[in-house]
């Protein structure tokens, strides 16, 4: 079927390219074959039947708030939250103090949990948030956990400049060597910009800072490799490991409202999927499960009933390698090398 123009008249079969991006160092292609019907086995450490990731989104003090100079305050992800525009140029106490949960009491009963169960956790680490929280900065560098980036601002990138987009980069960096005493080796953004993959690249390049993974995809059960675009004539590229995360395992989905309704949805989901990539690996076929969390949303007493009895569930089984993304990725670049033009 043709596609139509606004005015209505029909457009050639094949669409015109408006990607402005097209063919320059941002052109991340897409990759739509991936691994097919038979993915590499992930040789998880002593055959493990499968890689679980826990990550906490480290936010709080750092979304849009009048304090912290923006227009407006952020309306997004909490207890009511409505997409309604907050009002210009004035503070919202009520999205503050529920953000504040997250970061007084929430963080600390998850780490609670994981460090009860000797789980190591990765915290997807927003600077400015734990600039203003030292405690959970230092917290996140103990007990195996590993702090990849955030960003510096809980904000939207898209839109952004590439040039305002890479200051904030290097001010993330700095931020996170300054509150932990290192770079993180692993980023995410969420609210990324067509430009992000390729300017954290160029970012990390030019500080000589190593770029074990990104996690800015959802596409598969297991790491793969992308091009670089910057690296096209490169004599010795390096290319990108793309280590995936996860929506649908994500309490993100107890503010939206095709989500969860109620723990026991959130946990019995959790379960399931959990089931089904723990037979597949027992089957020959091991993959990697993502679980993202929210201080401000599991950390909440009603909620956190699911995030204890699947680390609780998941505790009892055996053959369970539960790491940080950093070790995925390590592992994953030891057994299977970047090779240009492959996954």
């Amino acid at each position: 079927m043709a596609t139509h123009n606004p005015d209505g008249s029909a457009a050639s079969l094949d669409a015109t390219n408006i990607d402005p991006l097209r063919d320059t160092v941002y052109d991340f292609p897409r990759d739509l074959v991936g691994y097919g019907r038979s993915p590499p086995s992930a040789r998880w450490p002593n055959g493990a039947k499968i890689a679980v990731s826990f990550v906490i989104n480290y936010e709080e003090g750092a979304e849009r708030s009048v304090q912290n100079g923006d227009a407006q305050s952020e309306n997004r992800l909490w207890e009511q939250s409505d997409n309604k525009p907050a009002q210009m140029g004035a503070r919202s106490l009520n999205p503050e103090s529920d953000y504040d949960y997250g970061s007084r009491v929430g963080v600390w009963r998850l780490l609670d949990c994981f460090e009860k169960h000797r789980m190591p956790v990765t915290a997807f680490a927003v600077g400015q948030a734990f600039e203003k929280n030292p405690a959970v900065a230092v917290a996140f560098c103990q007990n195996g956990h590993e702090i990849a980036s955030h960003g510096y601002r809980w904000v939207t990138y898209n839109g952004m400049t590439p040039e305002l987009e890479k200051e904030y980069v290097k001010r993330q960096l700095e931020s996170l060597k300054a509150s932990t005493g290192k770079y993180p080796v692993g980023w995410y953004y969420g609210a990324l910009s067509p430009r992000s993959k390729a300017i954290i690249h160029e970012i990390y390049k030019e500080m000589g800072i190593p770029l074990l993974y990104e996690s800015d995809s959802y596409c598969d059960d297991l790491p793969y490799w992308v091009d670089v675009p910057a690296e096209k004539d490169s004599t010795d590229p390096k290319g990108m490991l793309m280590v995936p995360y996860s929506y649908d395992c994500n309490d993100v989905k107890y503010h939206t409202a095709s989500g969860w309704s109620t723990t026991s949805d959130f946990e019995e989901y959790l379960k399931t999927a959990f089931d089904v990539l723990y037979e597949e690996g027992a089957r020959g076929s091991p993959k990697m499960m993502s679980i993202g969390l929210h201080c401000r949303i599991s950390g909440k007493a009603g909620r956190f009933a699911a995030v204890r009895n699947f680390v609780e569930y998941i505790a009892a089984k055996p053959d369970v390698w539960v790491t940080t993304r950093k070790d995925i990725a390590q592992h994953w670049r030891e057994t299977y090398p970047y090779k240009k033009g492959s996954l």
